[in-house]
């Protein structure tokens, strides 16, 4: 039988109120909805349905100040957004110690649960995917946007049957190394290989097929992307960084030769930039730069 045979109308659909066919004030149209009903002509609102579409607060605890969500948020990072269920081991609910009966049945369901989590080969492959570029992601300290981003491309490049005939942790790595050239941030490839599961050659080579096939927004790797963190792993002050940072900035606005490699790779010349200002900080004397 069709929905429409049984419900008339949908939950917020507007449509014609049969009991208020015309406005009281003005003999206008009605139109109902979700929230109220109200005449279009003259705005009068007629009925009133006080539906609170906000997020669903609770207070598991005696603390009043405590208010917690029914659960967590969808997120792409999980292979089923994060809506899976997880059966628990000592406690209940309650904090209550669980008798060992009750331990060893939910071990049985726990068992039962982990081979039931995929439903295909597909879904596996994408949960150890998603679980490369989550492990490399929070390695590298990445932000959860960008750690977002490098799962969705993972994704994304799975749609695409990308991942036929190529390791998983390949592209895992350079989904994450994507994300990072897509946002300008300062990271190498030798980093992110240095984290893998798989040489440096196959990271540059998913990266490649993952530039070509998805046509990805790459940016060239600037040199003000590493001044950040080289300040930070020397221990410079603030005014050398911002120094060194406004100085790099205008080398990539006037000279373009770091692009092309002339003035050696991005990560040298912003370790010239900081060598430079914290020599004329520091009376002459250059901190030692391990890169």
């Amino acid at each position: 039988m069709a929905t429409r045979e049984i419900y008339g109308q949908t939950f917020d659909e507007d449509v014609s109120s049969d009991r208020t066919p015309t406005c009281a004030e003005c003999g206008g149209q009605v139109r109902t909805n979700s929230i109220e009903t109200a005449c279009e002509d003259c705005g009068l609102i007629i009925d009133e349905q006080p539906i609170d579409h906000g997020p669903d607060w609770r207070n598991p605890t005696d603390h009043a100040d405590s208010q917690k969500r029914v659960g967590p948020p969808r997120t792409v990072a999980r292979h089923d957004n994060g809506l899976s269920t997880e059966i628990g081991r000592w406690r209940d609910g309650n904090g209550n110690q669980l008798a060992g009966s009750k331990r060893g049945r939910l071990s049985r369901m726990r068992r039962e649960h982990s081979r039931g989590r995929f439903g295909s080969k597909a879904e596996r492959n994408l949960a150890h995917g998603l679980g490369e570029v989550r492990r490399i992601a929070s390695a590298l300290g990445l932000s959860e946007s960008i750690r977002n981003q490098a799962c969705q491309l993972f994704r994304s490049a799975q749609n695409e049957d990308l991942l036929r005939g190529r390791s998983i942790e390949a592209i895992a790595a350079g989904s994450v190394y994507s994300a990072c050239r897509c946002n300008g941030i300062g990271r190498t490839i030798e980093e992110i290989a240095a984290l893998a599961r798989v040489n440096q050659q196959r990271v540059m080579n998913a990266y490649k097929v993952l530039n070509q096939e998805l046509g990805l927004p790459t940016q060239p790797i600037r040199p003000s992307g590493f001044v950040p963190r080289l300040a930070s792993k020397l221990g410079v002050s603030d005014q050398v960084r911002h120094r060194a940072q406004r100085l790099a900035e205008h080398s990539e606005t006037v000279d373009k030769t770091w692009v092309s490699g002339h003035l050696g790779s991005p990560q040298r010349v912003s370790t010239r930039q900081v060598r430079n200002v914290a020599s004329c900080s520091h009376n002459g004397k250059s901190p030692m730069l391990q890169m």
